[in-house]
Order: C-alpha cells, then structure tokens, then sequence
C-alpha cells in the first residue's frame, strides 16, 4: 500500500504526468521490495509553491507505506524521486522535500477494511 502523493508548481501535461506515475510507481515498488500492484502515486502539478521565497521550480512529496521504510530506503526513494522529477520537471533535488511515514496496517484502510 505504499502511497506517494507529489506536489510541485511545475505545470504539467498528461504525458508527463504519465511518465511520472509509471516512473514513480516501479521505483517505489522496487526499492521497498513491494509489488507496484499496490502502489499508488498522486501527482498534483500547477501548485502554487514557493522555497526558500523563490517560485522556481519545486516540489514536495510524502510517501506513507506500511513497513519498509528504513534510513536506507528513505536516501534511495529520496534521491531516485528527485531524479525524476528533475529529469521530467526540471526541479532540482535541492527544491524537493520528501516526508516519510511508516505506519501500522490498522491506520490504513483499503477494501473496505484495514490492513
């Protein structure tokens, strides 16, 4: 179930934000040993954002999954995330926040019940 919801104030078109959704789903699901079939991405584009008083390209994520997050696997999500919004929005790693939540399957529902 792991979730990724993305933000930026990039505008973006539905074929980059197709690229962005496949790219996103199978490295989460690689890097957290998850199949993709549960994973999910958000991508929210044209947000207006601003970081550290600039409005140039940024972004913030927030990836929630339930187990699998490490110190390890946060650098690589964090870092391989940031790739590709770089390479598809031209955001650069140091505009990307990311947060990283690990929860229990009883705070996540799904089917009409929890995990």
């Amino acid at each position: 179930m792991p979730t990724v919801n993305l933000q930026t104030n990039v505008p973006v078109d539905s074929v980059v934000t197709s690229d962005i959704l496949k790219d996103a789903s199978k490295t989460v699901a690689r890097v957290l040993g998850k199949p993709e079939s549960y994973v999910m991405v958000i991508l929210k584009g044209g947000v207006p954002m601003s970081f550290g008083g600039s409005e140039e390209p940024t972004a913030y994520g927030e990836l929630v999954s339930i187990g699998g997050l490490t110190p390890d696997k946060n650098k690589q999500l964090s870092a391989a995330l940031a790739e590709i919004l770089q390479s598809k929005l031209s955001v650069q790693p140091s505009r990307f926040y990311i947060k990283f939540y690990d929860v229990k399957g009883s705070d996540f529902g799904w089917n009409g019940k929890t995990f």
